[in-house]
């Protein structure tokens, strides 16, 4: 009996992390829509619901009775996992983002290490879809999403020791709490902007969406996907999103911490603040999709290896002189 109470304990902490997030991706979407309507002189979502707020739904409705069709040619097993893959693996890596002090889900000392792992295991669910889709423009996608992925990872991982280098610790809430005084992303400012650009690639958010290219790719590693099964992939999608929002929040923004420690900005509970902070990058991420046009593939490399990746391991040679110099480094150990 206690076995049972544990697992349904358990399963009621999962189910209070995974429904918000869903519930949010399809709120993340309206609002996407809504952002690039505004900069583009244009309405967005307007007409189902209420300022349109039901039209995520009704897309949603659209693809649960959409046919899904599997190509005849394709690996049918591997085809039907990955999206399950893309999905599983953008849900989970929830489980260890804090929304404050005592909210999370599991609360490891190698967070951003679990967090890291998840994020770079993302790639295998568009490489199986691209492969398994036995289709020259699908593979296609899939190979510049491997290509695009491992390179903006080594940059993300490099900026990452930035922050570890000024807490001395890989928990999540450690990071957060060294932010009392002052948020990294005033003295990191360099490197936030870098960590966002990387989130933009890691996430094939324009003007970094060459896996999906539908100019010379149809519509890339998804072109065989319909129904269900490419939703799965929207749905991960997103959900990465979410979380590259959640990782510069607490990375560069403190957090669930207030913007000052004054009234009336100190009234208000943590997890708002967190959300509050998420929402300000996701704005970010939807101006630059409204904004910014798509990149060749030669530059999107240009730009990860011979301007980000050496400009992030300079900035950690300069963070860790100051450390040592002024002798502020971290006397807690990793």
């Amino acid at each position: 009996m206690e076995y049972f109470d544990t697992l349904l304990n358990e399963l009621y902490k999962i189910a209070f992390i995974l429904i918000p997030v869903l519930v949010s991706v399809a709120l993340i979407v309206w609002l996407d829509r809504r952002i690039w309507g505004a900069v583009q002189k244009r309405k967005g979502p307007n007409v189902v619901g209420p300022f349109g707020l039901l039209q995520t739904v009704a897309d949603a409705l659209k693809y649960i009775f959409k046919e899904i069709i599997i190509p005849a040619s394709s690996n049918k097993v591997i085809f039907v996992l990955a999206p399950v893959v893309t999905m599983t693996l953008a849900l989970v890596a929830w489980a260890v983002i804090p929304f404050d002090n005592d909210l999370v889900l599991a609360d490891i000392n190698v967070g951003i290490l679990y967090l890291f792992a998840v994020s770079s295991l993302g790639v295998y669910g568009i490489i199986m879809g691209g492969w398994a889709s036995n289709s020259k423009y699908p593979f296609l996608g899939a190979i510049r999403s491997a290509a695009q992925m491992v390179s903006y990872e080594v940059s993300i991982g490099i900026i990452i020791i930035n922050v570890l280098l000024c807490v001395g610790s890989l928990n999540l809430k450690d990071i957060v709490n060294a932010q009392q005084n002052l948020w990294f992303v005033v003295p990191l400012f360099p490197m936030f902007v870098v960590f966002f650009i990387s989130a933009l690639a890691e996430t094939n958010r324009p003007p970094f969406d060459l896996p999906e290219a539908e100019a010379e790719l149809v519509s890339g590693y998804q072109t065989e996907y319909s129904g269900m099964m490419y939703a799965m992939f929207w749905l991960g999608e997103y959900a990465n999103i979410l979380l590259m929002c959640a990782m510069g929040a607490i990375l560069f923004l403190g957090g669930w911490l207030p913007l000052v420690d004054i009234f009336p900005f100190n009234v208000l509970p943590g997890p708002l603040w967190m959300i509050l902070k998420i929402l300000f990058l996701f704005f970010l991420f939807a101006l630059v999709k409204a904004i910014v046009p798509r990149y060749r593939y030669d530059q999107l490399m240009r730009l990860g290896w011979k301007i980000l990746l050496p400009f992030s391991l300079l900035y950690v040679v300069l963070t860790a002189s100051y450390l040592f110099y002024f002798d502020k480094l971290p006397t807690k150990a990793f």
